[in-house]
């Protein structure tokens, strides 16, 4: 009976030490500035999978532009919290590499990983879904074997590895490297807000096929602001929209809110509810952004105002 018992300890205690190693759910999420037009996403494929070939290997996406670390933030905080607990996303938009600037891991506290470099990428996701910790990536024990004479390409070398053995559990969060201060590198933007009788915001991305002006603001705001109910009951309700970058003015029009592009003609403006709950500018089948010279950012600012 006793040898039964050790036993029944031991193949619990051995349960339990696998359980305190694990850390990621087996899939990993890439996301780079790098396009599809060359070996550079397909390298980062493979060294995941050679981490471990069971891996879900899985793209957000390869097309942000160039050396843009707000949009890299943005793809990241607008897909996080639809993918399970204990996913780890890599992101490689990253202009300072070779330089000075950290390699982390940052966890949120939705347990989801962030494999990166802290240089604003992690801005929203850090302040929306909070930071449980964050630790730099020891290069000495997390870096692709062969590779320490690269220092341009720690996409491949650096994060894809680290993140997949984190992903595949061939190391836990602890053996990332040092644990740093719970705060990562942050781009100023405007925070979505109500004050007085406007709401105020910022357009942290543009719909890259139709051009429609995304901003950050929930409807949930719009609802409060106007005391309705639901927001079926303001549908053709006119708003005074005003754009603005810095000091400059760029669009000040008077709107209306809509169900959706058909409310309203061909070519005329409209503000609508997007995929994300969030409220959003178009022209019914034209390009709102190119029309009013609009970009995204954390420059912008935008203000709804019920009239």
């Amino acid at each position: 009976m006793s040898n039964i018992i050790c036993g029944i300890v031991v193949v619990m205690s051995m349960q339990m030490s696998q359980l305190a190693f694990a850390s990621g759910n087996g899939i990993v999420v890439f996301q780079s500035d790098f396009g599809l037009s060359d070996q550079a996403v397909s390298a980062m494929h493979g060294v995941a999978l050679g981490v471990d070939k069971n891996l879900k290997v899985e793209d957000l996406t390869h097309d942000i532009p160039a050396y843009n670390i707000w949009e890299g933030a943005y793809r990241l905080d607008a897909v996080a919290d639809f993918w399970p607990a204990n996913t780890v996303f890599v992101s490689v938009v990253d202009p300072g590499v070779g330089s000075d600037r950290k390699s982390v891991v940052l966890k949120t506290k939705t347990n989801h990983y962030f494999v990166t470099p802290d240089n604003g990428t992690l801005t929203l996701v850090a302040k929306r879904l909070g930071i449980s910790e964050v630790r730099e990536i020891d290069e000495k024990v997390n870096r692709l074997k062969g590779s320490e004479a690269s220092h341009t390409f720690h996409g491949r070398d650096v994060y894809a590895y680290t993140g997949a053995r984190l992903a595949a559990s061939a190391i836990n969060f602890e053996q990332v490297g040092p644990k740093l201060a719970p705060e990562v590198l942050s781009i100023p933007f405007e925070a979505a807000r109500i004050d007085a009788n406007s709401l105020i915001g910022g357009i942290p991305i543009l719909d890259p096929a139709y051009g429609n002006v995304w901003t950050n603001i929930p409807m949930s705001l719009l609802l409060s602001l106007t005391k309705s109910k639901d927001y079926a009951s303001l549908y053709t309700q006119q708003f005074l929209v005003t754009v603005t970058r810095g000091d400059k003015f760029v669009l000040s029009e008077t709107i209306s809110f809509e169900r959706s592009f058909a409310g309203v003609k061909e070519g005329q403006p409209l503000l609508y509810v997007n995929s994300l709950e969030n409220l959003a500018l178009a022209l019914n089948q034209a390009n709102f952004a190119a029309a009013f010279d609009i970009q995204a950012g954390g420059e912008w600012r935008i203000e709804i105002v019920p009239k």
